[in-house]
């Protein structure tokens, strides 16, 4: 079975559905949950679930390679296979990147390549994406690369925008539909689906 390190920096919702489906029908061993911070509801989650925890906070490191760096390490120790970005707000470093080629899947709010990037995370792409007008927008799976949301496309759902749509209610559908593809995402990266 193969070892998956699940990255967090919030309240963890994307983490917990992932726990959810494994525990239903298991698919790969949640080793390890990284932190970007102390006090985050990913850390409870984990706590609940008996999922080993370590925080990297980025600001007790000089620069981001000596944080991946520690952040590689500790995952060489459990066998880490593949890691998921679940709301992981934090850029990683390219060395890094390199180094768990086509083994890292991030997960954004939005179609790409719409409203993706710098600066885009959280309620400010649903705000983007009701500011523009668009009509639908969604989730998307992708490998992650050296840029910001430009490794190459895994998987995509669609999420209506509705009339009177707020940035917190389309997120809340957004959610929804992460929530469903984030669980089959990991489980046909494991299964070698995308060849990763």
């Amino acid at each position: 079975m193969k070892n998956v390190a699940v990255f967090c920096s919030g309240g963890g919702t994307d983490f917990q559905s992932i726990i959810d489906a494994n525990e239903k029908e298991r698919f790969c061993n949640i080793k390890v949950m990284i932190a970007s911070k102390e006090g985050i509801g990913a850390i409870d989650r984990a706590k609940a679930h008996g999922i080993e925890f370590l925080v990297f906070d980025k600001n007790d490191y000089p620069n981001l390679k000596t944080l991946f760096s520690a952040i590689s390490d500790s995952l060489k120790e459990r066998g880490i296979d593949y890691i998921v970005l679940a709301g992981y707000l934090s850029i990683l470093d390219g060395d890094f990147v390199k180094e768990y080629k086509n083994r890292i899947i991030n997960i954004h709010p939005s179609l790409i390549p719409s409203f993706c990037g710098m600066g885009y995370y959280g309620l400010k792409v649903h705000k983007a994406a009701l500011d523009r007008g668009v009509k639908i927008t969604g989730a998307t799976i992708h490998f992650v690369d050296e840029g910001a949301d430009t490794g190459k496309i895994l998987m995509q759902r669609a999420v209506e925008v509705l009339d009177g749509d707020t940035p917190e209610s389309l997120q809340q559908r957004v959610l929804k539909a992460e929530h469903e593809m984030l669980p089959l995402a990991l489980k046909n990266l494991v299964n070698g689906v995308y060849g990763g």
